[in-house]
């Protein structure tokens, strides 16, 4: 009976425990330098979440990276080479851009190498070609696929040219990259003018837009050039201005070519409308140094049905154009998660000075026993007894006399 009594006692103390209130103990400390070091401490806290958090990152809004883009691009221009008469050769958009399509990558070639009216036969290697000078047929064998070589070889040394070299079965004759080589440089390429149309689309917000202004006149992109200031949303640019604005010249550019990085980045800050969100042009050069080329062929067939071709080796500008972006609108969950990590953050202050107080003020001994309140069984046993009424206490104390303790002895 008296283990159920107690246990029914026990509970009816924890459940009128249940809704009581507690709180921690407060001390105030009456020192203005750990004061300022308290309030500094908050000051700088609020500083970082206020102007970093909230205004600088603007951790109030989510955000979605852009994810769905579209690119077109034109080349526009006409340059002539070899005079300007009516012998000189032509070059339009067909001649020096490739591939047609017009995507986010594209060659405008400046730069040629041509070795016309190539036939299938036997013909003497190029002499710039590593291991293709030769004094006898030893050193040509016959089959052997040599990667440098324009052909395969057919076992004899050439006595067509002096210094001889490996005989070869290809399209004759080889292509030739020596001092004699003539090349065929495009001197006006960089007034040539590139459109770059762009789109953009935030489906997580149910936003898209363009490089394009709107309702603009039929006649507008006839006549606009683009400007980063007064015309950002003109998307026509010159070659030779994109060239300059990566720190380069169409001079030193054209001659062994290169990779040209469009970079278009979107920042939009939906919270603020839709004018808020331009797109910002960026050039810069993405090869280091290494030059682009490529090579391509013209097939016709002569008079008396011989195949022939035109090889041309072209050295030009690759524009790889890169779109980035971020769009961000409010949102009330991180909202709501950087105000209660601010909040949070707060405390740190207390912490802050509290191990101060505690371990480098000159009273910290008494402080900390002001802070710290150290209770043990017997005090907790005393506390009670005083707190009973002398009636109840006599009792005690003689229910402790009649177990051989002293009242003393029964607190411990």
């Amino acid at each position: 009976m008296a283990s159920h009594a107690g246990t029914a006692g026990f509970c009816r103390e924890m459940w009128s425990g249940f809704f009581d209130y507690e709180t921690p103990k407060t001390m105030v400390v009456k020192s203005r330098k750990l004061g300022i070091v308290y309030r500094g401490a908050q000051a700088l806290i609020l500083t970082y979440f206020v102007g970093w958090v909230f205004l600088t990152e603007k951790a109030y809004q989510t955000a979605e990276g852009v994810k769905e883009v579209s690119v077109i691009s034109k080349v526009k221009g006409v340059t002539a080479t070899n005079g300007s008469d009516l012998r000189a050769r032509v070059w339009d958009v067909a001649e020096y851009v490739m591939p047609p399509q017009g995507t986010d990558s594209f060659v405008i070639i400046t730069n040629v190498l041509e070795t016309p009216m190539q036939s299938l036969g036997v013909c003497a290697e190029d002499l710039d070609t590593p291991t293709a000078p030769c004094s006898n047929d030893t050193g040509c064998l016959p089959g052997e696929r040599d990667q440098l070589y324009n052909g395969v070889k057919t076992g004899r040394c050439s006595h067509d040219r002096k210094p001889r070299t490996c005989e070869v079965f290809a399209w004759c004759p080889v292509e030739s990259e020596g001092r004699h080589a003539k090349y065929t440089l495009l001197a006006e390429a960089e007034n040539f003018t590139i459109f770059i149309k762009n789109n953009i689309r935030f489906p997580k917000f149910n936003f898209s837009k363009g490089n394009l202004p709107q309702n603009m006149p039929k006649t507008y992109l006839q006549s606009c050039k683009h400007d980063a200031r007064r015309n950002n949303y003109c998307p026509i640019f010159r070659l030779g201005d994109m060239l300059k604005r990566a720190g380069l010249t169409y001079q030193n550019f054209s001659k062994k070519g290169g990779v040209l990085g469009v970079l278009i980045s979107w920042t939009c800050d939906l919270d603020r409308g839709a004018d808020s969100c331009n797109p910002v042009y960026s050039f810069r050069r993405l090869d280091n140094g290494a030059g682009y080329n490529f090579r391509y062929a013209r097939y016709h067939v002569l008079p008396g049905g011989v195949e022939a071709r035109t090889l041309v080796k072209a050295y030009g500008i690759r524009v790889d154009i890169v779109v980035s972006g971020e769009a961000r609108k409010f949102y009330i969950i991180p909202t709501i998660i950087n105000l209660a990590a601010a909040l949070t953050s707060v405390g740190v202050a207390s912490v802050i000075c509290d191990w101060l107080l505690l371990n480098t003020m000159r009273r910290r001994n008494i402080y900390r026993k002001s802070k710290f309140e150290e209770v043990n069984e017997g005090t907790a046993l005393r506390a009670d007894l005083s707190s009973l009424p002398s009636r109840e206490l006599a009792g005690g104390k003689a229910d402790a006399l009649s177990n051989g303790f002293s009242t003393d002895d029964s607190m411990l």
